[in-house]
């Protein structure tokens, strides 16, 4: 038997029902004594895990969560049932960040005296569907089709969207079911429905949300539950509620908190556990705990970063932060994540990193930990490989990439193609990702037209 890291689900829901299963078992039963009375383990083996949050089910019991590619290999434990009962596990929940497919095969039987250890589950990364970008000088966002094996653009039918005045920041919840386009002078986000058959969106009835003032970046839970906007006047972070089917958002009752000067940028976990906001004038970025949407800032929060934060993103595995000094053409690397009452977070070995002229966006690939740095005042892309055991960066070879004045950068969920918002040429650039390299080499077609003044960027499988 191989001991993983693994978790109970973290939705609340899922979360009770996985410990009520617990109590009832260990009630029955206190031990794997063999006997029919007893409980014996599901093991077997997980393979292809990149994502968060995998969490598996026997009948309707919620089983064990597994995270990242820690948890691949044999000899992995699934969870218990007694001994004599019919088992039949499934997906309960599908890892995100990426988001991914998990199928499960030789998951069914009786449960015998040594118990089960044939239960196999395999997992490949979904392939990017389409690419929804906001510009902020024609308050719309465009849309299109990848072309998973090229990488190539595609406009979707009915593109651009109107969205509201000013949109600066969108995000896809992890579902692809919607999207969330931040307005900023408009102070409101716009919610959308996605054709998952041709990527068309269609306004959300309601839509727009008010937000606080100037709204600067918006951020979906992995659950598809809540949305989180901050608020750069306000100095706030808001929290909404996804109303299931609809897309449309309704505020948490006391879901607004203090954030700090200015905040910049959000984003979740990849557990759902945490919230962390940039505030740019600052200096400082904020944590935030989640409990059932609702935040609540952590000790001695908001913690130093650069000069003006502008951006921000973590590792895989919610470790490792990275945050893009505008002020200061740098990149904060912090460690000591989740933050604990025993350590507060704080810079990792060779933080801060150089990067050039004004970096104002960061996507990092969960695939091959590759981290990308839009630089807007120097026209160009950083690039860095990231030791996923210490969280330090080190420069790639050919870095930086051209690319003239970057507002935005997204990686595709296989780790294939990075994709840049050139906000002065009014384009998108595509660009295929070496595998062993991380280079960025400009695929055919490369770039691609966009509205005025593209800020931000949104991938959805």
């Amino acid at each position: 038997m191989r001991t993983v890291k693994c978790h109970l689900p973290t939705h609340p829901a899922v979360r009770l029902a996985a410990v009520l299963a617990t109590l009832l078992i260990t009630g029955c039963d206190n031990g794997n004594d063999g006997g029919s009375t007893g409980t014996q383990n599901l093991e077997g083996t997980i393979t292809g895990l990149v994502g968060s949050r995998l969490v598996l089910q026997n009948n309707t019991t919620p089983l064990n969560q597994f995270n990242g590619p820690g948890a691949n290999g044999g000899g992995v434990v699934f969870g218990t049932a007694k001994v004599d009962s019919s088992y039949v596990v499934t997906v309960l929940t599908q890892p995100t960040n990426p988001s991914q497919t998990c199928v499960v095969t030789n998951g069914t039987g009786t449960v015998g005296s040594s118990g089960v250890t044939t239960i196999a589950v395999s997992c490949v990364i979904n392939s990017p569907r389409f690419l929804y970008v906001a510009n902020r000088g024609s308050g719309d966002v465009s849309g299109y089709t990848i072309d998973a094996t090229s990488g190539a653009l595609a406009t979707i039918t009915g593109s651009p969207f109107t969205s509201g005045s000013m949109p600066v920041a969108i995000a896809v919840d992890p579902t692809g079911a919607y999207v969330f386009v931040a307005n900023q002078t408009g102070g409101n986000i716009s919610a959308f429905t996605i054709d998952r058959a041709t990527g068309a969106l269609t306004a959300v009835t309601g839509s727009p949300f008010a937000t606080g003032a100037l709204p600067t970046s918006v951020a979906v839970d992995p659950s598809s539950s809540f949305v989180y906007v901050t608020n750069r006047s306000a100095g706030t972070v808001s929290g909404y509620a996804i109303t299931a089917g609809s897309g449309a958002l309704t505020p948490l009752s006391g879901g607004v908190v203090a954030s700090g000067t200015s905040p910049s940028a959000v984003i979740v976990d990849p557990l759902g556990e945490f919230v962390y906001a940039a505030n740019q004038s600052g200096g400082t970025f904020s944590v935030f705990s989640i409990n059932s949407g609702m935040l609540s800032a952590d000790a001695g929060s908001p913690f130093p970063a650069g000069a003006s934060p502008s951006a921000l993103a973590l590792d895989p595995s919610g470790h490792y932060l990275y945050l893009a000094n505008s002020a200061a053409n740098t990149l904060t690397a912090i460690g000591g994540l989740p933050v604990s009452s025993s350590a507060a977070p704080g810079p990792i070995g060779g933080s801060p990193y150089a990067t050039d002229l004004t970096p104002t966006a960061i996507a990092i690939s969960a695939v091959n930990n590759f981290v990308y740095v839009a630089n807007l005042g120097a026209n160009d892309i950083s690039g860095y490989l990231l030791n996923g055991g210490t969280g330090m960066l080190t420069a790639l070879s050919g870095s930086p990439f051209t690319s003239p004045q970057p507002s935005s950068i997204a990686v595709d969920p296989t780790g294939q193609f990075a994709y840049v918002a050139n906000s002065v040429t009014n384009t998108v650039s595509a660009f295929a990702i070496a595998p062993t390299s991380g280079a960025l080499t400009p695929i055919s077609g490369s770039p691609f037209p966009a509205g005025l003044q593209p800020a931000a960027m949104a991938i959805s499988d």
